[in-house]
């Protein structure tokens, strides 16, 4: 008996190749009918035997293509349209869009074969692509993704490329940004020897400018990189002066996976990640350390090469191991337009590669570590996002624009929470305009009006994402306290807004609800229910506000608020700077300072207490310079940090680190407890709170859980307990899952407005 039915499947189901997939199935089982792009995913009119249809939709959701994703499916019998066939049709824009924007995919294996195939006509082209890889949320400008709203729309495809575009036995069926030589974009160079057009030519140039020790700006999917020789040491010096990066790791990007081995340790989870097709840069741990690249590290940030261009300048001979760190001046937001590059980046670059096709918005590449818990994103950039981060409760659309450091938002649009890529620190200038400009691209893209929003935003009255939001005419504004997004953040990664979990808030700085400057913080409850301040570090007093984050040994004196006169002494036998007996006095004297429960300052006054005695020079550096000096000794002895039951109380192991350093202890012996010493205060607190209020889950959450040697001692002392422990998987711990949680909160408090 013939039937129709209609079929509507959400998730990431556009630009992943869906649309040819479900017409190939289709005419598997001899059925007619169609199939679209719509406002909310891929939706299917089929017709024809019953027995038929029920194979098909099993198929087609047993094995879709591996870049999709289905998040849900409705079918419901739908009138008989008689159709003689199974056709593409036409995207539909009647209502506001709610599909899910496909990230951007590493090249594929069939199309590495072609580009290295002296037969096929796109033998070295560097945009080569198909449904299964290449650009989607660098080229998106608009939904439905077709061709006409990407920015490929000004290149017309050739006669070979529309007879792949439309045929549908084809791997390049509706692949929407697809080209070739004689018809699509190029690249060529351009520095101090003028410009080289040709494809193989520029490339060929740029292979021998790195060969020979040039800087280059290279434009990829998201953005320009800086590209240098890694194993040049006066190349990677001079890198760094120019871009006046400090001391902060470049990542690194290798030839291949043999050439990745020889530099660090890779276990079958880092595997994973560097070959998946998000190829995100992976930090693991070093097995050859490269001079300037990361200096006083012990891991490196790898990545193997995930665009065409990247596989053509290894097959020309470039060093086997590049840096490639984003193309800026440190802590701006990567470059991504043709002309700001070769203005901004001039005394940076020898030269640049530049690529003709347009990139519709900034993407960082993301960042992925192995913790004792499993992969974790630090980054959530290229790869990631744009993917929708949970489903939460919300019909009202959400806007949470996150926290000033590491900022990333979040708008819920049909209860999906769609998570922008990482877009930087908002205190700098072009951060806070590609903020800016993410949030009403987001806005647009989804069709959200600001009068029928709710924004959600961060406590804290100096942030610049707070004056925005609070500029918005929005439907609503609502205030998120900082910590407790951080725990809603994994709880709502999870689909467990209701789950009430023991919440542990670790970071450097977040504004409280009694005005402090919080970041050691306990709370019991639930997105839902809410979650209250149950515990926290002892305060403590930052000398110089934010200052003393800046600078360790700042931070140091404010933990020795209670005894002035024996700080004095500690600094004089270990021959402190000036610095510290200056902010010793003005914790004595309370001038200009800030009462804090920060873990964050707490691990630098430790690192400064252990000989990381000058500033930092860029975010959370003291604290893994002290993780990775903690590595290198056995653990020896734990040091005192009694929990009262509502207080973890820093100052007895803080007095007996300074004791063992008096005496001429080893650092290294001395860090390695004080990481133990946290992990034991950490536990002992959390069975309390969970014997106390009959709760089994523990949420770790906030920047200090970035640390993997915390989190191997946390494991080993949880390992035999009846907690469970949860930390983020693929949403940042640091500030940049701050938005989820945001978002989260209000979503859970505020479902039914």
């Amino acid at each position: 008996m013939k039937i129709a039915q209609r079929i509507l499947i959400y998730g990431v189901v556009q630009g992943v190749g869906f649309r040819p997939f479900v017409f190939r199935k289709a005419k598997r089982w001899k059925l007619s009918g169609w199939v679209r792009n719509g406002e909310s995913g891929v939706e299917i009119h089929v017709e024809g035997d019953a027995d038929a249809i029920q194979q098909f939709v099993q198929d087609i959701t047993d094995r879709y293509p591996s870049s999709a994703k289905i998040t849900n499916l409705e079918i419901k019998d739908a009138p008989l349209q008689e159709a003689a066939d199974f056709e593409i049709l036409a995207s539909t824009l009647h209502n506001r869009p709610t599909v899910q924007i496909p990230a951007d995919l590493a090249v594929c294996p069939k199309c590495l074969s072609e580009l290295f195939d002296p037969a096929n006509r796109r033998f070295l082209y560097p945009y080569i692509n198909c449904t299964d890889c290449g650009p989607r949320y660098t080229v998106i400008e608009r939904l439905p993704y077709d061709r006409p709203y990407t920015t490929m729309h000004m290149w017309s495809m050739c006669p070979a490329c529309s007879a792949e575009y439309y045929d549908p036995v084809d791997r390049r069926f509706h692949a929407q940004p697809t080209a070739c030589p004689d018809c699509g974009p190029h690249y060529h160079v351009q520095g101090q020897d003028g410009e080289i057009h040709g494809d193989e030519k520029a490339i060929k140039k740029t292979a021998e400018l790195l060969r020979s020790g040039r800087i280059v700006a290279i434009k990829g999917l998201g953005g320009y990189l800086l590209a240098c020789d890694a194993e040049n040491e006066e190349a990677v010096w001079e890198l760094r002066r120019r871009k006046r990066r400090g001391e902060k790791p470049f990542a690194l990007m290798v030839k291949d996976l043999e050439t990745a081995r020889a530099f660090i340790d890779i276990c079958a989870e880092e595997e994973n990640l560097l070959t998946s097709s998000a190829r995100p840069i992976v930090l693991a741990r070093a097995r050859r350390l490269l001079p300037g690249v990361a200096p006083d590290n012990s891991d490196l940030g790898v990545m193997l090469p995930y665009t065409p261009l990247h596989h053509l300048l290894f097959h020309f001979d470039a060093p086997e191991v590049l840096v490639m760190t984003s193309a800026n001046r440190s802590s701006e937001p990567i470059i991504y337009d043709d002309e700001e590059a070769i203005k901004a980046l001039e005394g940076i670059a020898d030269a640049w590669l530049i690529g003709e096709r347009p990139i519709a918005r900034r993407v960082d590449d993301s960042v992925v570590r192995v913790s004792p818990f499993g992969p974790t994103v630090l980054r959530r950039a290229r790869g990631y996002a744009p993917l929708p981060a949970a489903q939460l409760p919300s019909d009202r659309p959400v806007l949470a624009v996150g926290a000033d450091l590491k900022n990333t938002i979040t708008l819920v649009v049909n209860g999906q929470a769609i998570m922008s890529q990482h877009l930087g620190d908002l205190m700098k200038y072009e951060a806070y305009m590609s903020f800016e400009q993410t949030v009403h691209d987001l806005l647009s893209m989804y069709d959200v009006r600001l009068q029928e929003t709710i924004v959600a935003y961060d406590l804290h009255p100096d942030y610049q994402s707070t004056a925005f939001a609070h500029n918005l005419e929005a439907y609503q504004h609502i205030g998120i306290q900082h910590h407790r997004a951080h725990v809603a953040s994994v709880l709502a990664e999870r689909n467990a807004l209701d789950k009430r979990v023991i919440g542990v808030a670790f970071d450097g700085t977040g504004f409280g609800d009694d005005g402090a400057i919080w970041g050691g913080e306990l709370f019991v409850g639930s997105a839902a229910e809410g979650l209250k301040r149950r515990g926290h570090l002892r305060y403590a007093m930052l000398p110089g506000g934010d200052a003393a984050a800046r600078m360790p040994l700042q931070a140091l004196a404010g933990f020795f608020v209670d005894d002035p006169k024996w700080a004095i002494n500690v600094g004089k036998q270990l021959s402190f700077p000036e610095r510290f007996f200056t902010a010793v006095k003005m914790v004595e004297k309370q001038l200009r300072t800030f009462p804090t429960t920060s873990v964050g300052r707490l691990f630098d006054a430790a690192a400064a207490l252990l000989g990381f005695t000058g500033p930092i020079s860029f975010e959370g550096q003291a604290a893994i310079w002290l993780e990775h000096l903690a590595r290198t000794a056995p653990l020896e002895k734990v040091y005192s940090f009694p929990w009262n039951g509502k207080e973890l109380d820093y100052r007895p192991f803080l007095k007996e680190m300074a004791e063992d350093r008096l005496k001429g202890k080893d650092a290294a012996v001395i860090a390695r407890a004080f990481h133990r010493s946290v992990a034991e205060g950490i536990f002992r607190s959390v069975r309390s709170l969970g014997a106390a209020y009959e709760i089994d889950t523990v949420v770790l959450s906030g920047g200090v859980f970035q640390n993997s040697l915390l989190l191997a001692d946390l494991k080993e002392l949880f390992y035999e307990s009846d907690m469970h422990i949860w930390i983020g998987e693929e949403i940042p711990p640091n500030d940049g899952g701050i938005s989820l949680g945001q978002a989260a909160l209000v979503a859970a408090a505020h479902s039914n407005l």
